[in-house]
């Protein structure tokens, strides 16, 4: 048998008490999103309080603004994310069971969704306040990758969303039964932890980036600049670990054992490539069109 690293023991839940005949857990999960939100909130704070940070030396908001902003971005975030899921990966599920798409606590969240929440929120919110939409882009992205990094570790705390089969020495044997369903593996099934992965690549090389750019590079007096590092290097970073990452089950069949989204030939695209390829484009353009206004 091939080396690999067996699954730590830890307990998708913190604590959890009955009340009134109900059970109430804290999960990891929910500390993550709460943690991340609140590292992003003192990231984005503390850069509103420098103003040699901003062109002019003007921040785009007040603090106040940056403590409304936050509830635009969970709203955001939370509605993007179910309906993002919903749309992208099963509507016909949906289509035929209206009424689970309110069910968040059963799971089934996407981040290309929650980002388009919290774009469609942080337009919304600049109307509101009359500020640069797209300066108010730049601090929202600064302040994204510690959730980021601390969603991703709670999925592998949760023992979801791993990735494929592997021989490599550092792959995890994931315990729930859908992820010892190896093809041909007789044995245990180690597979790549993908969490860990995207963790490193997303939350923290990334938010590393960001910071960087913002306090040492002038990134946010340049208009654009952060917010498009942030989309193009999400962008790659996933489209990258996809190679490795197990699809979700409604993609693969017999015919399509990769979980493609899109392909000919046996070539093609899982659905998390296809939804990257847009935010690499975008950041892209956000980057050169800052380079070129400096």
């Amino acid at each position: 048998m091939n080396a690999m690293l067996p699954f730590p023991d830890l307990s998708p839940e913190i604590f959890s008490f009955t009340l009134f005949g109900m059970t109430v857990a804290l999960r990891w999960y929910a500390l993550a999103y709460i943690a991340g939100i609140l590292i992003g909130w003192r990231i984005v704070v503390r850069a509103i309080e420098r103003p040699s940070l901003w062109a002019g030396n003007t921040p785009v908001m007040t603090k106040q603004q940056v403590e409304d902003l936050l509830f635009w971005v969970i709203l955001g975030v939370i509605l993007g994310g179910r309906l993002g899921y919903v749309l992208f990966y099963q509507p016909s599920y949906y289509l035929s069971n209206p009424a689970q798409i309110l069910r968040i606590w059963e799971g089934g969240m996407s981040f290309h969704g929650g980002a388009l929440g919290v774009i469609f929120a942080g337009i919304a919110f600049t109307k509101r306040h009359g500020i640069s939409t797209i300066s108010t882009g730049d601090v929202i992205c600064l302040g994204l990758a510690p959730g980021l990094f601390l969603g991703r570790l709670a999925n592998f705390i949760n023992a979801e969303l791993w990735g494929r089969p592997t021989d490599l020495p550092w792959g995890v044997a994931f315990p729930t039964v859908a992820a010892q369903d190896c093809p041909n593996i007789a044995t245990i099934c180690a597979r790549h932890p993908s969490q860990l992965y995207e963790a490193l690549l997303e939350g923290l090389l990334l938010g590393a980036l960001l910071i960087y750019l913002a306090w040492r590079r002038g990134g946010l007096k340049s208009e654009g600049l952060i917010g498009g590092v942030f989309l193009a290097g999400y962008g790659a970073a996933r489209f990258a670990v996809e190679f490795v990452r197990q699809p979700d089950a409604q993609f693969v069949s017999a015919d399509n054992p990769l979980g493609l989204a899109w392909h000919v030939g046996g070539w093609g695209l899982t659905m998390g490539q296809l939804l990257s390829l847009p935010m690499i484009a975008i950041g892209l353009f956000f980057i050169l069109r800052a380079k070129r206004n400096a």
